[in-house]
């Protein structure tokens, strides 16, 4: 919502244009700012709109030693805020950032950037950050050292660890953090002795990576932006792509050019929905109904895909019985859409295959996360359209990095790749870091700890506020680290700011101060700490994008100020605590310029690699990811498969699985579950890994169903020596892999030998042959079913569809769903409305860092709501006005109103990008001098209420109730 600048929370126009004007060299007004940078004429046309002094030649990176003109570098990086992973080239001289273009030759961007993308170079640069370590005194942040930083925080640490143990401390990490960092900080975390850490990715992906694994194997993105290229139809629910992830709409308006149908479902009609052929408007926290509505159709009408369900999907009886109770009528008293829009729906995407699916946290944030997720992935088996190019489950996630920190990072419920926390992952991990298990078993509390999932990042409040009998662990919280991670991006933030009052010591390490600095200075007087990170340009390391390919970042400066890598900061802490060596056993540790010890990121990526087999982060060794970085121009862009050159035959990024050691040159997987292809070539079927057989039934793979050109055509589990050696095929390892592979399964024979001889030698799958799961017998709700939200405007659906019963020790806590919908049961006749959240281009995640970019805050100057025309008239407000929102959670938010009919009656729509406004009153003063975001307004989540999913813990963010009225 642009306003006009004497209004606007960002201070005067004159300051913006002041900043702008010092970035670019020259003084501009707004409206040719938004001319040159192209967002007046879409976002994939922006790098060529950019005035000349910011973007280099276009042969610029092609230059033989790196080098310009003039002492002039090009450092090849990636965009650091959402996950679509678009290459930048960076001009540096003389050690500055001077411009940037976007990188032609990359088949993920093709040579255009967003909003966001175009201004990372002021991110890198920005003056808003974090400049030296701080402390709070008296309510006033101080400068300190870092020595007295590092010494200060770690005696604090170290004297809650030892009169409470090591379960009292709380390790957020981030999904900023490069592959490498986040993998360091879950080994990090664990030598500490606990399991209580997490990251972004609970609040946004945890219900897809748990509901997606547990349908057919990998809980990721199955094909990728430029495989939709492919697809005759596209549904996107949920996700609103052209804002949250701008250029991936490069792809799928080229699939709109090449006959696509697209469908859009959402409660609001977004920038995504303006594009589609389709647009359903849809109740939120009905997405199951809808989904049910479809298939019903398609079932009614025989359209689903017979063989491909006898051959390769496991339960769906189970799941049409449930299907078939869904009548038109019910589906539309549930979700308020017709018959014939659902009818459409079924007809498009059954009638135009392979069609494609794309969702993101508008179906994944609800209590019902999970079964959302997995309803998706079973409309698709019923389609056929899983393992097929142009079809899959495309699963946008949300930050740059969220997809490999999720995967090798700090999860509260697993070892780096998915490996659980059980003795046998235990041990694994332990030889690959070749430190002593019992060693590691006794920093924990107990074995029994050692092996228990943590509190989620979503529910660290409670650990800190429910009742010590209540919690499954020694003690309450009583430190929280947020390194890298925004607090207004989780729910509740009434009681959040009661935790953050009542903690021992709470550290902030981050570029930026984030929402945490004012929020606990808000409430605190000492107590907290903050450490300047420094940013994804000041250190080198690879990111995961959301199709799983994984790019290889230069570092393009050194870090500014006194910020200091991520990884670094871990280091000196690790000395702290006593076990460095431990940390960095197979490790290079260098010193910097300044004299501090730095582990080397490439060394710790071939660590990676030499331990997670599972997923097949082992053969994309530094080598092969630079070498794809240096060599863009070679990779087609529809298919990402390299022609000729030194990448010949690899697809771009070496998208995870790329099993085997890297010598073994396995091409990566462009489309997961893939039978047409060798799995030499990235094919593949559905993973074995839930048995062989469930109630008497098989849940194998039938006949013929294999990949292409293996030497087992039919169902088959994983192996392991015992297969290996049933089969005759043991003694094609050599001798040092038969003692590495001895007693052991192709994810923990650390020699590579199973996975080799089993995929080069027969052209098998070491994860086996197996069906999907429509029936996921491990879950509360085996098949999915409709559960109204906690906060729901209906209750005489509740009595209907009531939510789950409530949980004791879940997660270590105790959660509501049953007792607390019965409770607010009737609280629509005092809060009508469903509030829901999303995201908007300019800014991303908490916003912090994107709100102190001058570039953008201009773009986007105040946090606002969307109210339909008949709920403002009838709460009478105007558009502009200022308006209260106001929860059940008994907050309440001042914000603009924006009165359109993009949101239905009855529908009030907040971005979640925003904080430095508490209940009306600016935060200004809370902050550490010059270091506030430039924009600054209500969070959302200051009000969002209590719900989490029955699985994972995600937050409910998307389904709550609210009340406007004129401020």
């Amino acid at each position: 919502m642009l306003t006009k600048k004497s209004s606007t929370a960002a201070g005067s126009g004159r300051r913006l244009r002041s900043s702008a004007a010092r970035s670019l060299g020259q003084t501009m007004d707004r409206r040719t700012f938004l001319k040159r940078s192209g967002l007046g004429v879409g976002a994939g046309a922006i790098a060529a709109q950019l005035p000349y002094n910011l973007i280099g030649s276009a042969e610029a990176a092609a230059s033989a030693d790196n080098r310009l003109a003039g002492g002039e570098e090009v450092k090849r990086t990636v965009c650091t805020h959402c996950s679509v992973g678009c290459a930048v080239d960076a001009v540096v001289k003389n050690g500055v950032w001077v411009r940037q273009e976007a990188v032609f030759d990359s088949p993920i961007n093709l040579g255009s950037h967003c909003a966001k993308g175009a201004s990372v170079r002021e991110h890198g640069h920005g003056e808003h950050r974090l400049k030296y370590p701080m402390k709070l005194v008296d309510g006033k942040y101080q400068k300190i050292s870092w020595e007295q930083a590092i010494n200060e925080v770690g005696d604090r640490l170290l004297k809650i660890r030892e009169e409470s143990g090591p379960d009292a401390v709380y390790w957020i990490g981030s999904s900023k953090h490069n592959n490498e960092q986040a993998y360091l900080l879950r080994k990090f975390v664990s030598f500490w002795g606990t399991n209580n850490c997490d990251h972004q990715a609970r609040i946004c992906h945890s219900t897809t990576v748990a509901g997606v694994a547990n349908t057919w194997g990998y809980g990721a993105m199955t094909n990728s932006y430029n495989d939709m290229q492919n697809a005759k139809a596209m549904l996107f629910i949920g996700s609103n792509a052209a804002e949250a992830h701008p250029v991936s709409l490069l792809h799928i308006l080229h699939a709109k050019e090449n006959g696509a149908k697209m469908v859009v479902v959402d409660p609001r009609f977004t920038r995504t929905a303006a594009k589609a052929d389709y647009y359903v408007r849809i109740r939120s926290g009905t997405d199951i109904p809808f989904i049910w509505g479809v298939l019903y159709h398609i079932f009614k009408n025989g359209w689903e895909d017979k063989q491909y369900i006898h051959d390769r999907v496991f339960g769906l009886e189970k799941v049409k019985e449930e299907v078939m109770k869904w009548t038109p009528d019910k589906v539309t008293e549930v979700t308020g859409i017709a018959e014939e829009q659902v009818f459409k729906v079924a007809e498009t995407m059954a009638k135009n295959r392979p069609s494609t699916v794309v969702w993101c946290m508008g179906q994944t944030q609800h209590t019902v996360g999970n079964a959302n997720v997995r309803a998706m992935c079973i409309l698709q088996l019923v389609l056929g359209n899983v393992g097929v190019s142009g079809g899959g489950t495309n699963i946008f996630r949300g930050h740059d990095n969220v997809q490999g920190a999720t995967d090798v990072g700090p999860n509260p419920d697993s070892l780096p790749g998915y490996y659980g926390l059980a003795a046998g992952s235990w041990k694994h991990w332990a030889a690959v870091w070749g430190v002593d298990y019992e060693w590691i078993k006794g920093r924990y509390a107990s074995q029994a700890m050692m092996e228990k999932s943590g509190i989620t990042v979503s529910r660290w409040i409670d650990g800190v506020l429910e009742q010590n009998e209540l919690i499954d662990q020694d003690s309450n919280l009583r430190a929280v680290v947020y390194w890298g991670h925004a607090p207004n991006s989780q729910t509740r933030g009434i009681e959040m700011v009661e935790a953050m009052k009542k903690l021992d010591t709470l550290v902030v390490i981050d570029p930026y101060p984030s929402a945490t600095a004012a929020m606990a200075a808000m409430v605190r007087k000492d107590g907290v700490y903050l450490l300047p990170a420094a940013t994804q340009f000041e250190t080198y390391g690879s990111c995961t994008a959301s199709n799983r390919s994984i790019q290889w970042r230069e570092k393009v400066i050194e870090p500014l100020f006194e910020s200091k890598p991520d990884h670094t900061i871990m280091y000196a802490f690790a000395k702290k605590f006593g076990w460095a060596e431990q940390l960095v056993k197979n490790i290079k540790v260098a010193k910097d310029k300044q004299g501090w010890e730095e582990p080397d990121i490439e060394d710790t990526l071939r660590e990676i690699n030499r331990g997670t087999w599972t997923i097949g982060y082992s053969g994309q060794s530094p080598e092969r990811l630079q070498a794809h970085m240096k060599n863009m121009h070679t990779f087609d862009v529809k298919t990402l498969k390299a022609v000729g050159g030194p990448c010949d035959g690899d697809y771009f990024g070496l998208p995870w699985p790329c099993f085997g050691n890297p010598e073994m040159k396995h091409p990566g997987t462009p489309n997961l579950y893939d039978t047409s292809k060798h799995v030499m070539d990235g094919g593949g079927n559905f993973r074995a890994n839930f048995g062989v057989e469930k109630d008497g039934v098989s849940l194998l793979a039938e006949d013929g169903s294999a990949s292409k050109g293996a030497d087992l055509q039919m169902g088959y589990p994983e192996f392991d020596h015992v297969l290996m050696k049933k089969l005759g095929w043991w003694d094609e390892l050599t001798e040092d892999e038969k003692k590495a592979a001895e007693g052991k399964n192709w994810k923990t024979d650390l020699s590579g030998g199973i996975i080799r001889v089993v995929m080069k030698n027969h052209g098998c799958h070491p994860f086996g042959n197996a069906k999907a799961r429509a029936v996921v017998w491990n879950f509360p709700d085996p098949v999915p079913l409709h559960r109204e939200p906690i906060y729901s405007p209906r209750p005489d659906l509740v009595e209907k569809y009531p939510t789950h019963a409530d949980k004791m020790a879940f997660w270590r806590l105790p959660t509501l769903y049953k007792s607390l919908q019965d409770k607010v049961k009737d609280i629509s006749r005092d809060y009508p409305l469903v509030m829901t959240s999303g995201r908007l281009v300019e800014y991303e995640g908490g916003g912090e860092e994107t709100r102190s970019n001058p570039w953008l805050a201009e773009l986007q100057q105040e946090m606002f709501a969307e109210v339909n025309p008949k709920d403002a008239n009838n709460a009478g407000f105007r558009n502009g006005d200022y308006i209260w929102v106001e929860t059940p959670s008994k907050a309440k938010l001042k914000v603009r109103a924006q009165v359109t009919e993009r949101v239905g009656a009855g529908t009030v729509f907040l971005p979640f990008h925003f904080s430095g406004w508490w209940q009306g009153k600016d935060m200004l003063e809370h902050y550490p001098e010059g270091a506030a975001p430039i924009v600054r307004g209500e969070a959302v989540n200051t009000a969002t209420t209590y719900g989490y999913d029955s699985v994972t813990m995600m937050q409910e963010t998307k389904t709550t109730l609210c009340r406007v009225s004129k401020a």
